[in-house]
């Protein structure tokens, strides 16, 4: 299900009145996506990452986000609480990268929680750094997007950075205590070397709270973004990965007694 989404388009700044304040692209309501239930989900822009799947890079830059006081966030937010809560949902920031937008993502974070909702991260890990504990203790659960385990593979995906930081925060989570769900995009040619995955269920068993991982097969569904922004979609001539594949890379995180969807 998807309600109105409200997409942004003015340049986010700061108002000096010391409310936080972020950069918000646009919000949805979804089931089963982005965290468990029902789910408002607010999209922030700016994201340190350029991987070559990327199906939203309207979402790249925190220009492409519109200026939003968590207060103002919050106020979109109240008309779906009830329905969220009573669904065994709750409310998931996500990006973009929500953490180049730490205080106001925490701010978030804590408003909703102290309503009682269930909070989610989506967040690739790669800054998590900037989660103080803070924002960590409203955090429910973080959906970890592990781009790959390969550091070469890792910067082909990406095209910058190393996957180190996010191996960080993910043994940082787990020893708070936090739960994990692991996301993994299946890329045929890209990210689909046994020893890539191999590596990326090692790492997922070791750590108490991950709950389970997310398979997500390659789709070329965000391809007519890059054509409105004029961009080149790295992966335009990639297949999505055959039903075979998926089954031998889900089965690798199942073989390491992770459960896998």
């Amino acid at each position: 299900m998807n309600v109105r989404p409200r997409d942004a388009v003015a340049t986010a700044t700061g108002r000096g009145d010391g409310v936080p304040t972020g950069a918000v692209h646009s919000w949805d309501v979804s089931v089963g996506v982005d965290g468990p239930g029902t789910r408002f989900v607010a999209f922030l822009a700016g994201c340190p990452l350029r991987c070559r799947y990327c199906h939203s890079p309207d979402t790249w830059y925190r220009r492409s986000g519109r200026h939003r006081t968590a207060d103002e966030l919050m106020a979109e937010i109240e008309p779906y609480r009830r329905f969220i809560a009573v669904a065994g949902g709750g409310v998931t920031i996500s990006g973009g990268e929500p953490l180049m937008q730490p205080r106001f993502t925490g701010e978030v974070l804590r408003r909703c929680h102290d309503l009682g909702l269930h909070t989610a991260l989506d967040t690739s890990g790669f800054l998590g750094v900037r989660a103080d504990d803070a924002l960590l203790d409203a955090t429910d659960l973080v959906l970890l997007d592990v781009k790959s385990w390969d550091p070469a593979t890792y910067r082909r995906v990406t095209r910058t950075g190393s996957v180190t930081p996010t191996l960080r925060f993910g043994r940082r989570l787990a020893d708070r205590g936090t739960p994990i769900w692991v996301r993994f995009v299946l890329v045929p040619g890209l990210t689909d070397a046994e020893e890539n995955v191999a590596g990326i269920a090692d790492f997922a068993a070791g750590l108490d709270t991950v709950q389970r991982v997310e398979v997500l097969p390659f789709h070329r569904l965000g391809a007519h973004k890059y054509a409105e922004l004029g961009l080149t979609f790295p992966l335009a001539q990639t297949e999505p990965p055959t039903p075979e594949l998926v089954a031998r890379v889900r089965g690798q995180f199942a073989a390491r007694g992770l459960t896998v969807t």
